[in-house]
């Protein structure tokens, strides 16, 4: 089990939840379907592949769902810590690109592409077990391997 920097407070993160609860919002519901778990269990499965996860990928993690999707440092833990526990009880990564070829358009599809690469080489190098699945997973995505 991978442990994830924290990048703000407790007391930020009630910041966020009073100001969602101000403005009426209640945090994301992450369910089966949403692309944003099934892009962020392909993230964790890209970066688990080699064995090892360095904690400047954890850190970029992070960094490319809050960007990626436009969440709040607490959201974006709440849709990694769903994405972790689907990508454990998962096989392979059909059901994750399944879901992005049904929801997302091709530009939606190589942007994908190209957050695994940016998460691949957050420690500096990808080894080709890296290699190998963000090519498989942009040939499941019907997108080039390359951003």
């Amino acid at each position: 089990m991978m442990t994830r920097p924290r990048m703000s407070s407790p007391m930020l993160d009630s910041f966020f939840a009073l100001i969602q609860n101000l403005a009426g919002e209640s945090p994301p519901a992450f369910e089966e379907g949403d692309y944003r778990l099934a892009a962020a269990a392909l993230l964790i499965h890209v970066m688990t592949v080699d064995g090892k996860v360095t904690p400047a990928e954890e850190t970029k993690l992070e960094t490319i769902l809050s960007a990626g999707f436009a969440m709040t440092p607490p959201d974006t833990r709440r849709l990694i810590e769903a994405a972790t526990g689907l990508e454990q009880e998962t096989v392979d990564m059909v059901r994750f690109t399944g879901v992005l070829r049904r929801a997302l358009d091709e530009p939606a599809r190589q942007r994908i592409v190209a957050m695994l690469w940016d998460l691949v080489l957050a420690d500096g190098q990808a080894v080709e077990s890296e290699d190998a699945t963000v090519a498989r997973a942009a040939e499941l995505l019907g997108v080039s391997a390359r951003p």
